[in-house]
């Protein structure tokens, strides 16, 4: 990763917005940095390693995270029909879940971070241009979310920067552990 991709916004081609979107698309865009920015000058060996008591890597955390912006913009286009139940979930289903926290065989940093910038494109492109911000959808059941709730693109926005926030300072303590470096400070 150089320099460029850590400072060049995702979404060079969107067209320019104002006010509410521009803030939305101006904080996804900080925390992306920040997540993008604690992989600089790893190995893809690197990316892959658990540093920490829990089961996350770098890489494996960037690909969750494109993973779940990608499942959320998938939701504010199509409904509830773009993401399962959480009843309805295979084997097959969590396993994908949980190879998403991993480097697996074959999978490159380079490879994550373009998939990642790439569904960073596509969810500031939506931003940019989806006609309603107050558009809502029930929510998939699952037993993190109160049944018969509802929410807007708006909402799910918001919560794609807080979970790409989170994420952002579990890959800082990743990192930190992995070789001293910090994202900030």
């Amino acid at each position: 990763m150089n320099a460029d991709e850590l400072t060049t916004p995702a979404s060079a081609g969107t067209p320019t917005v104002t006010g509410e979107r521009a803030d939305l698309l101006e904080v996804l865009a900080k925390h992306r940095y920040f997540l993008r920015f604690t992989t600089r000058d790893l190995t893809d060996e690197q990316a892959g390693l658990r540093t920490t008591a829990g089961e996350l890597c770098l890489g494996g955390l960037i690909k969750h995270v494109a993973a779940v912006e990608r499942g959320w913009v998938d939701f504010i286009l199509e409904g509830p029909s773009a993401m399962k139940d959480f009843a309805d979930m295979t084997e097959a289903d969590l396993t994908r879940r949980e190879n998403q926290f991993r480097m697996l065989p074959g999978e490159t940093l380079a490879g994550v971070l373009d998939d990642y910038a790439e569904v960073a494109r596509r969810t500031d492109d939506l931003i940019a241009t989806l006609p309603d911000l107050d558009a809502a959808w029930p929510l998939p059941k699952a037993p993190w979310f109160e049944p018969g709730a509802r929410w807007s693109a708006r909402r799910v926005l918001l919560h794609i920067v807080a979970e790409t926030a989170q994420h952002a300072g579990h890959a800082d303590i990743i990192r930190e552990s992995l070789d001293g470096a910090k994202s900030m400070g």
